[in-house]
């Protein structure tokens, strides 16, 4: 897979592309990557978009301080994106369902649960909600239940 999408991803005047093949679980090795630092000028504000990795960290990981350590290494003004799946808007039993065929793999985190990703960090309006919520450019979407995942944007 890693070869396929090196031979797939292409650089440009306008902007570098680089895919990583690492392990969240060890943010200093992201950070020393060479690739990353080929492709990212940390002297400069940059988005770190985590989309749909974090459910698959259990807290016993140490998710929050493995993104605190990424984030710590952006420069001011950067953003940090997370989405995480829920099942704060699932009926009890499809809840008790999910946990029983997925609990251990998955972490499915509360608003609240989510909000500490962003600990000393300023929260973008409307904050932590459901995807579908966040700032939403369509009269009609899915009820938070269809998406089952917040998500958010901060920066320092």
């Amino acid at each position: 897979m890693l070869v396929h999408a090196r031979a797939l991803l292409s650089s440009s005047p306008e902007g570098a592309t680089a895919y990583l093949d690492a392990d969240f679980h060890e943010p200093e090795a992201i950070l020393r990557d060479p690739d990353l630092q080929r492709v990212l000028d940390l002297s400069q504000p940059v988005g770190l978009m985590l989309i749909a990795i974090l459910h698959f960290m259990k807290d016993a990981d140490h998710p929050y301080e493995n993104v605190a350590r990424l984030v710590d290494a952006l420069p001011a003004g950067s953003h940090l994106t997370v989405t995480n799946a829920t099942l704060d808007f699932a009926p009890p039993q499809d809840a008790a369902d999910a946990r029983a065929m997925l609990g251990h793999e998955m972490e499915w985190r509360t608003t609240a649960d989510v909000e500490r990703f962003y600990d000393g960090m300023t929260l973008v309006e409307p904050g932590v909600v459901p995807v579908s919520e966040w700032r939403p450019e369509e009269t009609e979407r899915p009820e938070p239940a269809q998406v089952s995942s917040y998500g958010a944007m901060g920066f320092e």
